[in-house]
């Protein structure tokens, strides 16, 4: 696959039936904005691109969604009604533009009586590629056939019902043949779009909480959303299944100073690789590997902060005075620089880490620091320098300026330093990463919120980041060049 010419995106998502949504699509540009009153199904929309995005990073149905509050049920159009064996279900698809051309995926997932995928439809190039239906309800399995265009126009085998098909065709496919090549390169295109995104959901009641114990005393973390995702329909014919694996890994996001670290909501647990496992991450190749915290790169919660500062301030001193002048612009009082302080654990004095000079804590108060989750290593705060008015710990911000700090924060980043795992054997410079920001006005001012997204127009203009959000109130973007607003339920 030629990747030199069109980095790959989503540029449509598709919400065929999927809970308040009916033949819903919606065209995403490089910065869209999805704006409505509350109950327009605004969260809803990017929740499908997050179930999209951890299916095609190889996670399994039941933990793709994990996250749903009332689980996979809750997808269900409202007034859907079951067929003659009782099952209901929800039906959502995307649109990837890249070196292939537009390629589509469309996904039909039963939610009851059982979990499960019944039917996938992947085309691209005027064919189509791939399709699975389901044969036979009583194994795990759907029949999949994928474009061939050999001596056998289509190549027939069973595929498991709760993975994406489309993610498992490297392994499948030759590439013998042209019709081979063209459903690799198309099924590849599509990952790498999907495995780029990165869920950000600052909670600055989290940030301000974390202790020593480090984040894996937070609720929710990715263990305990598989353990949620997995425990309904996740036995079939006396089998367990992926769900009960799921049950498991339940305890992992609550136990304190756990590995199941992703605590944050929307924390995608992955692959016990280092860096990326427990981490918010669209992510994950097996559900029961042992995960790893990385507290270097930032997860979706934005509970490891002031790290993840450190780090950033070290590594890239032109970045951060480019966040510094962003925080400048949304806090109230001045804003002289931002930088990070470490402290021994035993207590000891305090020292500034990284690049950063001069700055002790300042605040007199214990305040709260972020700790990695090995024991002995420093914990690191980080501190607003505010002039002739001293230094403010960010934990004491307000929660508009902790989330506009960690938003601004993601979109001068990359993959490197989120909490995410895309797709290592394409190059970086070939792949754009998608931000979904979930309430991106949230908390914030209108003068907060517009900078904000001035903020994403400069960060997309590069070509390297996208951005999908929702905002409450759409005037923050008006007379902004290249953003699009979608207003839904109207």
């Amino acid at each position: 696959m030629n990747t030199d010419s069109v980095r790959p995106a989503v540029t449509e998502l598709r919400l065929s039936a999927f809970k308040n949504h009916r033949g819903v699509t919606l065209p995403l540009g490089p910065l869209t904005l999805l704006s409505g009153g509350s109950g327009s199904g605004k969260s809803s929309a990017l929740q499908a691109y997050a179930i999209l995005a951890r299916l095609g990073s190889g996670e399994s149905l039941a933990r793709a969604l994990g996250e749903v509050a009332g689980g996979p049920s809750a997808c269900v159009p409202a007034g859907a009604r079951p067929d003659e064996q009782g099952r209901r279900g929800f039906r959502i698809g995307c649109t990837v533009d890249g070196p292939v051309g537009p390629v589509c995926l469309d996904l039909a997932v039963q939610a009851e009586p059982e979990l499960r995928i019944v039917g996938e439809r992947l085309t691209g190039g005027g064919e189509t590629l791939l399709t699975t239906a389901l044969t036979d309800p009583t194994r795990p399995a759907v029949q999949a056939a994928w474009h061939t265009a050999g001596t056998t126009p289509v190549t027939r085998a069973p595929l498991p019902d709760d993975r994406l098909g489309t993610s498992l065709l490297p392994l499948r496919v030759a590439g013998k043949t042209a019709g081979q090549r063209l459903v690799l390169a198309a099924a590849e295109q599509v990952v790498v779009a999907l495995r780029s995104a990165f869920v950000c959901d600052p909670r600055p009641e989290v940030m301000r909480s974390v202790g020593a114990g480090g984040a894996g005393e937070q609720p929710g973390g990715a263990g305990g959303a598989a353990g949620r995702g997995g425990g309904a329909g996740a036995r079939r014919n006396g089998r367990a299944r992926s769900g009960a694996a799921g049950g498991a890994g339940g305890k992992a996001g609550s136990a304190p100073g756990g590995t199941g670290g992703a605590g944050a909501a929307g924390a995608w647990g992955v692959r016990g690789r280092k860096g990326s496992a427990g981490s918010g991450v669209a992510g994950g190749w097996g559900d029961g590997a042992p995960e790893q915290h990385d507290e270097g790169r930032l997860r979706s919660a934005c509970d490891n902060l002031p790290t993840v500062l450190a780090r950033t301030g070290r590594e890239c001193a032109r970045r951060h005075a480019v966040l510094v002048a962003a925080v400048r612009e949304a806090c109230v009082g001045p804003v002289e620089g931002l930088r990070t302080v470490s402290h021994p654990p035993t207590g000891a004095g305090a020292s500034v880490v990284g690049a950063l000079a001069g700055a002790g804590d300042g605040s007199g108060s214990p305040g709260v620091w972020a700790t990695p989750g090995a024991p002995g290593v420093e914990r690191v705060r980080a501190v607003l320098d505010r002039g002739e008015l001293g230094e403010l710990p960010v934990e004491q911000l307000g929660d508009g300026e902790l989330r506009f700090l960690a938003l601004a924060l993601v979109l001068l980043t990359g993959p490197d330093v989120l909490a995410m795992d895309p797709v290592g054997e394409v190059p970086s410079a070939h792949q754009q990463m998608t931000v979904l920001a979930d309430g991106m006005d949230r908390c914030m001012d209108p003068r907060q919120a517009r900078e904000l997204v001035s903020l994403a127009v400069r960060m997309t203009e590069r070509g390297h980041v996208r951005l999908l959000g929702t905002v409450r109130d759409p005037e923050v973007a008006d007379g902004l060049p290249g953003v699009q607003v979608l207003h839904l339920g109207v």
